[in-house]
């Protein structure tokens, strides 16, 4: 069997900001009822994390969960442990209308830091990311270029980013351009 690898195997870019692979990451997508008493502690059991509100996300040492939409979640788990809390999930949600799938390999997961790390966004987003309009803890579901994304703020003013594992490699290049040191523009 082969070893699991990164979209790009852990390629890093310096300039503005710095646009990094994240490395494996174990990612679950859970549908069902958010308020469902058995989700939320279905939830907490694979994760630690409780059920964030709209647009946020609740993190704890070894995992997260991530609001996606009025009936997803995205859990984030070590990697390693993705499949076994899946299938754990989907044992605790017996009976419930509700659905897990592990979506580690289908997902690249990359970092952006530094001071520059909010004008590099913003020129792949259309997300207000002043200080005042994204905080620690906030979380989006919106376009990078015209490919599907979601991404959070972390308490160190790093951003963490999900897209489709197959562009990885375009989105890699993308966030590099637009954190050269010669593409700043000044917006924040």
């Amino acid at each position: 069997m082969s070893n699991p690898v990164t979209a790009i195997n852990g390629a890093q870019f310096a300039g503005m900001a710095t646009v990094k692979d994240a490395g494996l990451q174990g990612m679950i997508t859970l549908r069902g009822d958010l308020g469902s008493k058995p989700l939320m502690a279905a939830v907490k059991a694979a994760t630690g994390a409780d059920v964030p509100d709209r647009g946020r996300i609740s993190r704890v040492a070894d995992g997260a969960v991530a609001w996606m939409s009025p009936d997803e979640l995205m859990l984030l788990v070590p990697y390693e442990v993705a499949q076994i809390k899946t299938a754990e999930l989907a044992q605790a949600l017996k009976g419930e209308h509700a659905l897990a799938a592990n979506v580690s390999d289908a997902r690249a997961f990359f970092s952006v830091s530094g001071h520059g790390a909010r004008e590099v966004l913003a020129k792949i987003a259309p997300v207000d990311f002043s200080c005042e309009n994204f905080a620690a803890g906030d979380f989006r579901r919106s376009r990078t270029a015209q490919v599907a994304a979601a991404f959070w703020l972390e308490e160190d003013d790093s951003f963490r980013l999900v897209w489709f594992r197959s562009v990885g490699a375009y989105m890699f290049g993308l966030l590099s351009a637009a954190a050269h040191p010669k593409s700043q523009v000044g917006v924040y």
